[in-house]
């Protein structure tokens, strides 16, 4: 049996993790401003953080075909169930982790009196926070169940693929209800769902006495789904990074004879080898200085993409317009859920273009209601058709469709990069352990 407290976690965010979620390449060095401001969300979390861990150790469990009862609550999940069930699992860990509730409250402060770099970096770090402690509980578990000769498995969450996010509520409450002790920390669940403090996660971590069967079934072994590289516990290397390892080498294999090596699954479900209707120059600048991307802790990614024009008509007048575009999990393909084009806060430029001028409800509803792509899959922005050119205004239809493919592939291209980026650096943290 364990339950664990934890008022005083280790929240020692790795640096290339946080620039992961900020959206930076792992290589990136951050310099100027964006230096100062991840420095300054690291240094305001260490004074004012209340993060907190809690877990607890179920002994009832009961698996069926499409559901878990864990603690006499059922739970409807297939993805949880056959994972339990492939594992012959006989209990589990339930957790939940905290980056507390005084971050939320500074970054809305910080929202409401207009400081959205300041309002992203920290609501960014939160984010990391949470992750780093999901991933070194699941460690501190492993440790406990090798101690035991038990295996623990990867966690699962609602919200999480197949797993309705409305049962957050029964979750938590099985986590309350056996506690011999009160949770360290506040944390309730809206109707929605949703956690608050937002920065949180409730988790289920199954337990097997089967440590030879979570061995031989490779889904279920729990390193290959955790990035704690230090863990003294590693049965596997990380996933990603093998299959990072078969796709370099199916590369290498391609560029010495020539030859088209055996299919290997792509790492993304993105083409990694786009060809994009604009410069990549001109991505890699707009990336760099137009994109902004917030990773949530649910898979989904928030992109503010800023563009900046200018009226072809009395004088030229200059404009910002803010694109906001919700995409869905990466193993979803990233489907664009939602998409929003509208003036930037503040901005007056775009009221002296031609078509606002002579009927400005027309056209702002027409921007309004324009959600080209909405639905599709990311990738599927390669093969639509649009202009190629345009002015800068917004008047036409042909002008708003060429900027909305503008935003696509930059978004596009940022995440290619990320991925990229990725492989490279798991290929190389996993080298010397698939080498032994």
């Amino acid at each position: 049996m364990i339950e664990l407290i934890d008022t005083l976690p280790d929240v020692n965010v790795q640096p290339a993790e946080y620039k992961r979620l900020l959206g930076f390449p792992r290589d990136h060095v951050l310099a100027g401003r964006a230096r100062d401001l991840a420095d300054w969300a690291r240094s305001w979390y260490a004074r004012n953080g209340r993060p907190w861990v809690y877990a607890r150790h179920v002994d009832q469990l009961a698996v069926a075909e499409n559901s878990v009862a864990i603690d006499g609550a059922a739970f409807r999940s297939t993805r949880l169930a056959k994972t339990l069930r492939d594992a012959e699992a006989h209990a589990a860990v339930v957790v939940a982790v905290s980056a507390g509730a005084e971050i939320e409250t500074a970054a809305g402060r910080l929202w409401l009196e207009e400081k959205p770099d300041e309002y992203f970096f920290l609501e960014i770090f939160g984010s990391a926070v949470v992750e780093h402690l999901t991933t070194t509980t699941g460690a501190r578990l492993c440790g406990w169940a090798d101690n035991q000769s038990l295996a623990v498995l990867p966690h699962y969450s609602p919200g999480y693929q197949e797993w309705d996010i409305r049962e957050q509520a029964a979750l938590l409450d099985v986590l309350r209800r056996g506690a011999k002790q009160p949770l360290p920390g506040q944390i309730e669940v809206l109707d929605s769902g949703m956690l608050r403090p937002k920065k949180s996660l409730l988790a289920v971590f199954g337990l097997t006495r089967h440590i030879d069967r979570v061995r031989r079934l490779t889904d279920l072994v729990p390193c290959e789904n955790c990035s704690f590289s230090p863990c003294q516990f590693r049965r596997a290397p990380y996933r990603r990074a093998v299959a990072a390892i078969e796709s370099v080498a199916k590369r290498e294999e391609e560029q010495l004879d020539g030859s088209p090596a055996q299919e290997v699954e792509p790492i993304a479900p993105l083409d990694l080898r786009a060809k994009y209707s604009i410069n990549r120059k001109a991505l890699a600048r707009w990336v760099a200085d137009r994109l902004s991307l917030k990773f949530n802790d649910d898979g989904t990614i928030d992109a503010l993409f800023r563009y900046e024009g200018s009226t072809c008509s009395n004088m030229g007048r200059t404009f910002t317009f803010h694109y906001a575009v919700k995409l869905g999990p990466r193993e979803d393909g990233y489907p664009i859920r939602e998409q929003l084009c509208a003036p930037a806060p503040g901005d007056e430029g775009h009221r002296f273009m031609c078509r606002f001028m002579s009927n400005a409800e027309h056209l702002m509803v027409a921007i309004d209601h324009e959600k080209p792509l909405l639905g599709q899959k990311l990738n599927d922005v390669l093969s639509w058709q649009r202009p190629l050119m345009a002015p800068s205004c917004y008047c036409e239809p042909a002008s708003r469709k060429h900027k909305w493919g503008l935003v696509f592939e930059t978004i596009h291209y940022a995440l290619v990069e990320r991925e990229r980026q990725q492989e490279r650096d798991q290929v190389m943290e996993v080298l010397p352990s698939a080498a032994g």
